[in-house]
């Protein structure tokens, strides 16, 4: 399974795709970003979450440099994270409990990627932030 972002003829790069592109153009090309790893620019934990969704929840909005061309995802992540942590995509089988929603398990996916921290900062290795 990959990542897939779409790329416009004007160089822009939107996840998750759209038919139309920031300059009214349609894709011209895919980007499997699960090759690349992000910067975290921002985070939260959720701890009341919805049903089926793990508690606590921490969700992050990373940005993935392609060629240059800035791209923000917004996943949860595996772990603990801070603000400028590098992070990975790690593809999940289930984001969540399927039996747990109001809609039939089968009617939608539960698949795809979570973020993963690379190592951690020596600093933080096995302290507790409190976040």
């Amino acid at each position: 399974m990959t990542m897939e972002a779409y790329r416009y003829a004007d160089g822009s790069i939107t996840y998750p795709g759209h038919p139309i592109g920031p300059d009214g153009s349609e894709p011209v090309g895919t980007v499997d970003l699960s090759e690349y790893t992000a910067e975290v620019v921002t985070w939260t934990t959720s701890h009341s979450t919805p049903p089926g969704v793990r508690s606590p929840n921490t969700v992050a909005i990373v940005e993935f440099d392609v060629d240059g061309t800035p791209v923000r995802a917004i996943g949860q992540v595996e772990g603990e994270v801070e603000t400028g942590d590098t992070v990975r995509p790690v593809y999940a089988e289930e984001l969540r409990e399927p039996g747990a929603g109001i809609r039939e398990p089968e009617s939608q996916a539960w698949d795809g990627y979570r973020f993963e921290p690379l190592d951690a900062p020596a600093d933080r290795e096995g302290s507790d932030s409190g976040n």
